[in-house]
């Protein structure tokens, strides 16, 4: 009765557990399967019983199964989890895989040994984890651009901060001489009290005045330069006729003019295009400004602008001192003079000024230039309609 009684309990526990249970022999032949893993694997009881167990294994599996299958028979078996640190997959009647998770245990009976395989779906779980993974690697490239991000920011303040601390060092060297000159000149002019001393007076007003000028471009200079870095420039792109734009501008740095200084200027093509006029008479002002500034007197400044069907090209010739080599990979730079024009003010802004202004208007800045044979500047800018 006892042995009946405990046959019941088994078939009971056997057919109603929550989990898949198979008992197959020493060759892999499926002996038993209950209910749980029929529904799990979507087969009738009379499809699996006598197969071999790799009919519930993946086909890219098979083989491999039936090596270690044999191995865990034939070299002490014992209860163990399966594959353990390894993704296990079984395959359903129609083909589907999902993930499990196995437990094998083995009995020994005088009809031989056998092996039971505990099976558990862990698909939820799977899935539960994959989300988890992709989770935590978004979560990683969230910090990681927010840690780029603050880096970038740290360093974009760190460049702001080396302007400001270049620009106060640049600017306590370069007010000096202005404001001594504003200074000595008014002193100089409240001499000269004598009507017929009007002329002495017309020459430190003038002097005054070129200071002033000269304080509010490095003013300008330094403005521009922290708009750039902060990204607050603003193109306004309108048809501008460049032959007017070009030559009104020139007129009004005739009055900086060295002795004996000319500037010529030519144009060719069509003469409007689309720019943004304010950007291009920063430009064309620095550069001229230059070129009077760095050429002897009695020298010829050419400017010379072009407008085709596809690009504008804006030019500067000066006839000054030129750039050595070791200087010109420097050009562009901020706060960077040459070392063959320290003895002329200037704040080491205005060619980083211009390249960005070109930048920023879809152009680039190409130079030519010899020691003593002085400097040409191209400007080109492409993708500009004509009419």
């Amino acid at each position: 009765m006892q042995s009946e009684s405990n046959k019941y309990e088994f078939e009971a526990l056997f057919n109603n557990a929550a989990i898949g249970i198979i008992i197959v022999d020493s060759v892999g032949t499926i002996l038993l399967v209950n209910q749980f893993a029929l529904q799990q694997f979507g087969y009738q009881d009379n499809e699996v019983i006598g197969q071999k167990i790799e009919k519930l294994i993946p086909q890219r599996f098979k083989a491999r199964h039936e090596t270690h299958r044999d191995r865990y028979h034939n070299h002490n078996p014992h209860s163990r989890p399966m594959g353990t640190g390894l993704d296990l997959y079984a395959a359903k009647k129609d083909g589907t895989e999902f993930p499990v998770e196995v437990s094998l245990s083995t009995y020994t009976t005088p009809e031989g040994r056998f092996t039971i395989a505990f099976v558990s779906d862990i698909t939820i779980r799977k899935e539960s984890q994959d989300a988890l993974v992709k989770l935590n690697a978004a979560l990683e490239e969230k910090v990681k651009e927010r840690t780029l991000s603050l880096e970038e920011a740290l360093e974009k303040e760190k460049e702001l901060n080396e302007l400001k601390s270049r620009f106060v060092s640049m600017a306590s060297h370069e007010f000096r001489t202005p404001l001594s000159t504003i200074l000595s000149s008014a002193y100089l002019v409240s001499k000269y009290v004598e009507s017929e001393e009007q002329p002495k007076r017309d020459k430190h007003i003038q002097r005054i005045i070129s200071s002033v000028n000269m304080l509010t471009d490095i003013l300008n200079d330094f403005l521009s330069v922290g708009k750039i870095e902060e990204g607050k420039i603003q193109v306004r792109i309108f048809d501008v006729d460049i032959p007017e734009t070009v030559s009104s501008l020139l007129n009004e740095l005739f009055h900086i003019l060295k002795k004996g200084q000319k500037i010529s200027y030519k144009h060719d093509g069509s003469n409007i295009t689309l720019i943004d006029a304010a950007l291009l008479k920063h430009i064309l002002m620095n550069l001229v400004s230059n070129a009077i500034k760095f050429s002897p007197e009695d020298s010829t400044i050419s400017v010379t602008s072009a407008v085709t069907e596809n690009e504008f090209v804006l030019s500067v010739k000066d006839e000054g001192v030129g750039i050595s080599e070791e200087d010109q990979q420097h050009l562009f730079q901020r706060f960077f003079r040459g070392a063959n024009v320290t003895n002329i003010q200037g704040t080491g802004l205005g060619l980083h000024i211009v390249s960005k202004y070109a930048e920023l208007m879809n152009g680039h800045i190409t130079y030519e230039t010899a020691l003593n044979k002085g400097t040409k500047f191209i400007i080109t800018f492409k993708n500009n309609h004509t009419i």
